[in-house]
């Protein structure tokens, strides 16, 4: 089923990011994972586009895992380092498995990175474009509520960002948020500006203090006091801080879904414990 598809009635849903293994000799325990995850019934599960040295194939290989365990799943696809030859390589690999969603995404530009020739995609919408070329996929695309570490306001931002709205994102799905008043503005002014396919929420239940650290120099994101409390009284004692960040990441959601943000994605980090957790504390929510 396509996603878009999924979202179109704004109904409540709740979906789980996973992400592939390094070595292939660790595909089987992804695999269980992704079945123990599909039994909390997300409405879809992403996977990311492999890890570092890893094949694209590894991502096809979850994707397939996620499909057959009954759930829809999400190809993620990165351009930043990928021929287009290669891209095209990879889209008719989603393809030929009947995996009919892709989260196009340029990748982070590492620091003194020189785009090598034509045959490298620099922006993300030059990837949508190429994908709608290729097959009758849903593509969706990334947004971040503090601004693009790239763009140089907020208005630049959403105008990039509705171009690729306008060059076939069907939906959006955001960046790690700890703020939720973050979102809600960056929201409304998407709405505004005329951006009006779904937007989903992601969310990174933080359950331990490394994760903290490394969360947030990654994502750039700004930590509410509140936040900072729970990790300081917390962070050194690992059961208080996963049960305290799953905590969080559940007010979250409910704070959202109280203000009318019906579509979250939950980066899960392959631990279905924390998934199930959240989904537990939203049982009637989820159902209402």
């Amino acid at each position: 089923m396509k996603i878009s598809e999924i979202l179109k009635d704004n109904k409540v849903t709740v979906s789980f990011e996973v992400f592939p293994p390094k070595q292939w000799d660790k595909i089987e325990s992804t695999k269980a994972v992704v079945r123990e995850m599909s039994g909390a019934s997300p409405a879809f599960m992403s996977v990311t586009y492999g890890a570092a040295g890893t094949r694209s194939g590894f991502t096809t290989e979850i994707a397939n895992e996620i499909k057959n365990s009954g759930v829809t799943p999400l190809s993620h696809l990165t351009c930043l380092t990928s021929t287009r030859d290669k891209i095209h390589e990879v889209v008719g690999e989603l393809r030929d498995n009947n995996i009919e969603n892709i989260l196009a995404l340029r990748g982070d530009i590492p620091e003194g990175f020189v785009f090598p020739d034509k045959q490298y995609f620099e922006y993300a919408y030059q990837l949508i474009n190429e994908i709608k070329a290729m097959g009758d996929f849903c593509i969706g695309a990334a947004c971040y509520p503090e601004i693009h570490p790239e763009s140089k306001s907020r208005i630049e931002d959403i105008e990039h960002l509705k171009y690729k709205v306008d060059c076939g994102a069907s939906f959006l799905t955001s960046q790690m948020f700890f703020d939720n008043e973050k979102f809600l503005n960056f929201y409304e002014m998407c709405r505004i500006k005329g951006i009006d396919v779904p937007i989903i929420a992601g969310i990174m239940p933080i359950t331990n203090a490394v994760q903290i650290k490394r969360s947030i120099e990654l994502s750039n994101c700004s930590v509410p006091k509140k936040f900072f409390r729970i990790m300081e009284r917390f962070g050194d004692n690992p059961e208080s801080m996963k049960q305290a960040g799953i905590v969080y990441a559940t007010e979250q959601i409910i704070d959202l879904m109280a203000n009318g943000v019906n579509n979250i994605h939950i980066y899960t980090m392959n631990k279905p414990d924390v998934a199930s957790a959240i989904m537990n504390g939203l049982s009637h929510i989820i159902n209402e």
